[in-house]
């Protein structure tokens, strides 16, 4: 296939791809003024103010800031946790070396064990 006949393809996906996304974006609209008009009437029905709205509004505004979506609409990972650091539990008694007693353990409490000796005895007393 020569180089003109895969623009010219491309083209037509792209005309295609607008012409859906129209269409997605007509169906949209279609489904939310029955929605809106709904919302209305509630509003008028129950007396709500502008001034009651605004505090809502701002709190889904934050919501939404942290449970965003990208363009295609799905959502994006929440930002990663700040990690917490863990108080160590054991310490080397010559070297100074310290272990929170989580993950695999160091070589010099596996040494340690290996000679007999007992890994409370590292640990920090507090």
């Amino acid at each position: 296939m020569a180089r003109s006949d895969y623009a010219a393809q491309q083209a037509r996906i792209e005309r295609e791809i607008q012409k859906l996304q129209k269409q997605a974006d007509a169906l949209l609209q279609k489904q939310r003024k029955p929605i809106v008009q709904s919302i209305i009437r509630t509003i008028s029905e129950y007396g709500i103010t502008q001034e009651e709205l605004a505090p809502a509004f701002e709190k889904a505004a934050r919501r939404s800031a942290v449970k965003s979506t990208d363009s295609t609409g799905t959502k994006k990972a929440a930002a990663p946790r700040a990690k917490r650091t863990v108080e160590p539990k054991y310490r080397h008694p010559e070297t100074g070396d310290t272990w929170t007693g989580r993950g695999k353990a160091p070589r010099w409490i596996t040494a340690a064990e290996a000679e007999g000796k007992q890994r409370d005895s590292f640990l920090i007393q507090k």
